[in-house]
């Protein structure tokens, strides 16, 4: 019996960019779907089984921003999100949002097709739990626990929404306690070796979980900036 076919769902309303991505997608393997509204895509990816999301930002009666921030606590894949801006100030939303990343057109099919890649690998990896660094079953710190066998975070007893990318962030850094990790070594654990990516997308990260975490974000005790190196966590 042939292996079942990796699903992703395109939600693009330029027709022909859309016919193009899913022409290069199934080129590679893939079995796509494409959505040319942003409501009925939304809907698509809420009730469809796939394993990514090509999300575009401009969209008719639905914008991508909103229907990344709706469906991401529902559904734990990796979004790819595409904008023909180029302002930081999107690209910080798209990912605030609960975007795993973000492409920018125009771009080469083939350089999409590698960034799919690159995410359906590196959340195979981390799904598999096969990262060699120290990796605890349970955290408890007593104002903060974290269960791995759920992906369940509370704080102070009460339980926080956290997208993906966040979750295996805070996983990864509260399990090495007091470690320092650069820049560069926390987007190759958590978004892989993409050389497309943008490693501001870290810092992002880092900001939305203070905001969640910390008593005063502004002046953070436990997800700590050490200038000139990188991140580290205190209990």
């Amino acid at each position: 019996m042939p292996d079942k076919k990796i699903k992703i769902l395109i939600i693009e309303d330029d027709k022909e960019i859309a016919a193009i991505e899913k022409d290069f997608l199934e080129i590679s393997g893939f079995e796509v779907v494409i959505e040319n509204d942003g409501l009925e895509g939304q809907r698509q990816a809420l009730s469809g089984d796939y394993s990514l999301i090509i999300l575009d930002l401009m969209l008719p009666r639905k914008d991508g921003m909103t229907i990344c921030r709706e469906i991401r606590n529902k559904i734990d894949i990796p979004i790819l999100m595409v904008t023909a801006k180029l302002e930081d100030n999107d690209k910080i939303r798209g990912l605030g949002f609960g975007a795993d990343d973000y492409i920018v057109k125009p771009f080469s099919p083939t350089e999409l097709v590698a960034r799919v890649k690159s995410h359906l690998a590196r959340y195979k990896r981390l799904t598999s739990l096969s990262d060699n660094l120290q990796m605890n079953d349970d955290i408890d710190f007593g104002w903060l626990r974290i269960n791995k066998s759920s992906h369940r975070v509370y704080l102070n007893e009460n339980e926080i929404t956290l997208t993906q990318k966040e979750y295996e962030l805070l996983f990864l850094l509260a399990s090495n306690l007091d470690i320092v990790f650069s820049k560069e070594r926390l987007y190759d654990k958590i978004w892989g070796e993409n050389k497309y990516g943008d490693i501001k997308t870290v810092a992002v990260h880092i900001n939305r979980l203070r905001e969640k975490i910390e008593k005063n974000p502004a002046e953070p005790i436990h997800l700590q900036t050490v200038w000139g190196a990188g991140y580290r966590f205190l209990e």
